[in-house]
C-alpha cells in the first residue's frame, strides 16, 4: 500500500477545501416588496410577478 512521503501541510489541506462551501442558487429580491424569493416565481408575500399582481394574498396580522 502506498504511503505519502511527506505529510500534507495545513495550508495545502485548507486551500484544497476552500471550494467545500454552501451557496444558494437562484435567489433574488422581489422588486415590489423586497422579500427574498426564488427566481422566476410569484412572490408569496405580495403576489407580484414581473411588476404585475398575479395572485391576491391575504394580509397577516
Amino acid at each position: 500500500m502506498a504511503v505519502p512521503f511527506r505529510r500534507t501541510s495545513k495550508t495545502t489541506k485548507r486551500m484544497r477545501r476552500t471550494h467545500y462551501k454552501l451557496h444558494v442558487n437562484g435567489v433574488c429580491t422581489c422588486a415590489h416588496c423586497g422579500a427574498m424569493i426564488h427566481a422566476h416565481t410569484v412572490c408569496p408575500k405580495c403576489g407580484y410577478y414581473d411588476g404585475k399582481q398575479v395572485i391576491k394574498v391575504k394580509e397577516e396580522k
